[in-house]
């Protein structure tokens, strides 16, 4: 029984405090001896993953879910395993912890040679490694320990961005102090003189405005004002709209919200919304290529206002020191006083009729999953036929979806949507995923089983990287895959498999599976077999705006 609190007790109280009760990882002999004080932790509960980058996935769905995550690995071999996730989740700004067990303080001070290095007594090689890729970094000593704890971990929060932890083992061995208080983010105190010029910016903006819209992005959501979005849009409604990213911000089903918006590639009726408008405010919004169609967007900064996390911009005039809930809590003051016009709920006649029978294809596909979306499911899709055939759905009230459009690793899904589910087990998870995607990252499916875990995994099988083929190559041989016996895999990754698998072809199939899936309480997967260069829409556009800008 462990007596004496540690350093490694100190860690795993401050990760709970945080409400981080999950820490994914695989083990390596210089994290054995802190894991085992994850196994007495009373609140930290140790999840093994495959592999260190499905580790990182998977913490940082988990991280999108519950706020932070967390993962452990080994030196070297195991940590550069997990960066690129860990880069991900930097470019998307999800706070994930990564703690590595290093070798002892003395070993790492003389140079010795020693496995997981590159044998040439440099221990700070990974670290220095990880520095593009964290908003805060440590190599923790017995004297340093437990205040750099606090600060990497507040820092991560603040910023909401990953943390990095060098933890010697014979560190985590030493002697701590429970701490008496819990880390707080310290909120951001805008500076009132800019916070006055720029509410004084933006009233002179809008109230020439007869059109007024809203476009609201992922890092609302990351930064703590998706409610006071909400309350707004109920009381005060303009159209709104999220971009892929922020999809589930809004009840997508409620009068005023308008679509998602991909610029030039949008529905008519969602770019009319929001580049027809006389000023488009927009809340968290980051244009990238994917999300755009090619930075297709028609939206000229002198009519435009935007909401980051630490400044805001009114036409061509930048605020600095100006935090996103102080900007929003203006502009709601400054639009209260605006002409009370409820926009109408968009007709969107544009949406073909349901498809009962047939051969299934992208249209019939998300036409039939559009109908088995509840409010508070998790709803995930990787990169992709998935994410992009996905921002057509239209979402209920309460809705999480996660996608990784920016840094756009495939097969990042499946495990975190292992992770997602470990956070909000009581939650509903659907996992949309492509067969070329799957096939990177499938091993976590064997987590889920070991843990019983029971989300829908949709798994769609156009033979091969389609969107890869739509870009360029599409009769080349580096964009087909193996072929998989996809419905025999859950049987293979455990050894008492409690899942369900439907190989369907046909829409009423498809229909017929997901209604079984929805009602039984197992791990479902379904391998929907669809055409080999069928693309959503938005997709075809996305590729050939890749296509003309990788040719120039």
């Amino acid at each position: 029984m462990q007596t004496d609190y540690s350093v490694a007790d100190y860690l795993l109280d401050r990760l709970a405090g945080c409400g981080i009760h999950h820490l994914f990882g695989v083990p390596g002999d210089y994290n054995l001896q802190f894991l085992d004080h994850v196994i007495q932790h009373p609140a930290v509960h140790w999840v093994g993953c495959a592999n260190e980058l499905n580790a990182a996935y998977a913490a940082d769905g988990y991280g999108r879910c519950r706020g932070a995550g967390a993962l452990l690995t080994t030196f070297g071999v195991g940590e550069l395993s997990a960066i690129n996730g860990i880069a991900g989740s930097f470019a998307e700004y999800v706070p994930v912890l990564h703690i590595v067990g290093a070798p002892c303080s003395a070993v790492q001070q003389r140079g010795e040679l020693l496995h997981h290095t590159l044998g040439d007594g440099d221990f700070r090689h990974f670290w220095r490694m990880s520095e593009p890729v964290t908003a805060a970094r440590a190599i923790l000593t017995a004297q340093n320990a437990c205040y750099e704890i606090d600060r990497v971990i507040s820092t991560m929060l603040t910023e909401s961005r990953p943390g990095y932890l060098m933890l010697p083992a014979d560190v985590a061995k030493m002697a701590a102090t429970p701490p008496v208080t819990a880390i707080t983010s310290p909120v951001m105190q805008s500076d009132e003189t800019r916070l006055d010029a720029f509410r004084r910016h933006a009233q002179a903006l809008i109230s020439g405005s007869p059109r007024v819209a809203l476009l609201a992005d992922f890092l609302a959501r990351r930064f703590g004002v998706q409610k006071m979005l909400q309350c707004w849009m109920r009381d005060f409604p303009v159209p709104h709209a999220t971009m892929l990213m922020g999809k589930g911000l809004f009840d997508e089903t409620q009068p005023g919200f308008v679509g998602t918006y991909s610029g030039a590639a949008s529905p008519p009726t969602v770019r009319e919304a929001i580049e027809g408008a006389d000023t488009v405010i927009c809340v968290g919004a980051r244009f990238t290529d994917t999300l755009t169609a090619g930075f297709s967007q028609q939206l000229p900064r002198e009519r435009t206002i935007d909401i980051q996390p630490f400044a805001a911009r009114v036409g061509e005039t930048w605020f600095s020191g100006v935090s996103m809930r102080d900007a929003v809590n203006t502009l709601i003051s400054v639009c209260r006083h605006l002409p009370r016009n409820p926009p109408n709920q968009v007709n969107h006649t544009d949406v073909p009729p349901r498809v009962h029978q047939g051969t299934l294809d992208q249209s019939a596909l998300w036409q039939t999953l559009q109908d088995i979306i509840r409010p508070g499911d998790i709803l995930l899709a990787d990169q992709g036929t998935a994410a992009f055939g996905a921002a057509d759905l239209r979402l209920p009230a309460e809705v999480d979806f996660l996608v990784q459009p920016l840094w756009g690793s495939i097969g990042f899904c499946l495990p975190a949507a292992f992770g997602a589910q470990t956070a909000c087990p009581e939650r509903r998870v659907i996992l949309l995923s492509g067969d070329g995607a799957a096939q990177l990252t499938i091993q976590e499916l064997g987590s889920m089983l070991r843990d019983g875990l029971r989300p829908i995994i949709i798994l769609l099988n156009n033979d091969g990287y389609t969107v890869e083929r739509a870009i360029h190559g599409a009769q080349q041989r580096y964009n087909d895959i193996a072929r998989w016996n996809w419905t025999h895999i859950p049987h293979a990754l455990s050894h008492d498999c409690q899942a369900e698998c439907w190989r369907v072809s046909e829409t009423v199939q498809l229909a017929e599976a997901l209604e079984a899936a929805a009602h039984h309480h197992r791990l479902a997967l379904i391998e929907v077999m669809l055409p080999k260069t069928d693309l959503p829409d938005l997709l075809r556009d996305v590729t050939r705006s890749l296509e003309a800008r990788n040719n120039q």
